[in-house]
């Protein structure tokens, strides 16, 4: 399964750098490089506290979806990565996040 490193570390998943969301949504459906993506599934910890162990899967995110249909590695709203690094530190919106390994296919 993915692995998503998270660098945001004011979100509501994020445990030692590694998201526990049960689902992560990348968007930026026509994003031409890292700034127009961003992660859909961030939650600011101070507003909804820590939510590390709030999943249903058994630990790590265990399902990643890709809209931006930009990038080399979406392959049917999937992420071909084994990996991924989202960035945003300090973030108050999902908007002021964004997929590190967003790789334009122009």
């Amino acid at each position: 399964m993915e692995k998503i490193n998270c660098e945001v570390n004011n979100c509501s998943h994020n445990h030692s750098g590694v998201c526990y969301s049960n689902r992560v949504d990348i968007g930026g459906m026509s994003a031409s490089s890292e700034r127009g993506t961003c992660c859909g599934s961030f939650l600011q910890e101070s507003h909804y506290s820590d939510l590390t162990n709030n999943t249903n899967s058994q630990g790590k995110c265990d399902a990643l979806t890709c809209n931006v249909e930009t990038c080399n590695h979406n392959t049917n709203k999937l992420c071909s990565l084994d990996s991924i690094q989202v960035a945003g530190n300090g973030a108050q919106l999902y908007t002021e996040t964004k997929c590190a390994s967003y790789d334009s296919r122009e």
